[in-house]
């Protein structure tokens, strides 16, 4: 029988290889299916105590059956939220917080920004913003700000997003960020993903010097999951589930995703973007600081948050 902080072996038969887990609390969002699920597995294994998050209370209880199965004796809690509802996020990070400060001394060692959309047809949010930027980057934006207490509680936490290849040969369209004027699903998409990679910069950068809290970007590579059938139809999903066959695992990016949430020190320790568990270089635009800053700002501007990311 498999117990918590025992190695998960990928469909080689290989070993993870990273560092036990045990007494770490890690926060992982669209945990109910795909990566996200991969990866909480895989974290549980290692001995963290997981805090899925999911859209569907039935789909996250599902998940937490799943986690269990695989990993018997799995400290697992989901929580539920709507992405795309601002308020829902905050409303998240409030149960989130109350819940490890009563039972994990106020300390959260990993979040892990997994979940995305992509749709078909341009949609607001209730807040008034285009769906795909708001679930991709302005979720993940908030809810790191709203959960940053907790992990500046932690000896040296880490913040991974993951992102996507597709960020490449991509700039922010700051005429037409939230793309009303000319809806691409696949422009949503890249624009979201560089959003990822530029807020993981701008965040090493402000908060580098006065924390121990260090940020990722995760690069997934084609990944046979259902973010593409989920709230699609006709040709984009017809195009997805066409392109999926071709993906890996979940496993595949799982094992990225837990070796730079628990090793010790990561080679080199100034890569913020990784894939297949090394570190390579994000796109020229990713790293540079006005862009970056740039984005920062207007998403403090759409998220209205508090001070917490002032520096």
């Amino acid at each position: 029988m498999r117990q918590p902080g025992a190695d998960l072996s990928n469909s080689e038969g290989k070993l993870i290889e990273h560092q036990p887990l045990i007494g770490k609390t890690i926060g992982i969002t669209g945990a109910t299916a795909g990566i996200g699920l991969a990866a909480a597995r895989v974290l549980a294994a290692k001995g963290a105590t997981i805090l899925g998050m999911g859209r569907s209370a039935e789909r996250a209880a599902q998940a937490a059956a799943d986690i269990r199965l695989t990993v018997p004796g799995a400290q697992v809690h989901f929580f539920t939220a709507d992405l795309s509802a601002l308020r829902q996020v905050r409303r998240l990070a409030e149960e989130i917080g109350e819940y490890v400060t009563t039972r994990h001394d106020g300390k959260l060692d990993v979040l892990v920004n997994n979940a995305g959309t992509i749709t078909s047809r341009y949609t607001d949010t209730e807040d008034g913003y285009e769906t795909v930027f708001t679930v991709n980057h302005l979720a993940p934006f908030l809810l790191t700000r709203e959960l940053l207490p907790l992990l500046q509680a932690a000896p040296a936490a880490r913040i991974l997003t993951v992102s996507s290849r597709s960020h490449r040969n991509m700039r922010i369209l700051w005429g037409n960020v939230m793309l009303r004027r000319f809806y691409n699903p696949l422009l949503a998409y890249k624009q979201s993903k560089l959003a990822n990679v530029l807020f993981t910069t701008e965040f090493n950068r402000r908060l580098a010097d006065t924390t121990r809290i260090r940020a990722y970007a995760i690069d997934p590579g084609l990944v046979n999951t259902e973010i593409g059938s989920k709230n699609n139809h006709g040709i984009v999903r017809w195009a997805w589930d066409l392109r999926r066959r071709q993906g890996a695992d979940p496993s595949v990016p799982a094992r990225t995703i837990a070796m730079v949430a628990s090793r010790p020190k990561l080679d080199p320790p100034d890569g913020i973007y990784w894939r297949d568990c090394r570190s390579i270089a994000p796109s020229r635009y990713a790293l540079r600081a006005d862009e970056a800053a740039k984005l920062w700002a207007l998403s403090e501007q759409l998220c209205a948050p508090e001070d917490r990311f002032s520096g």
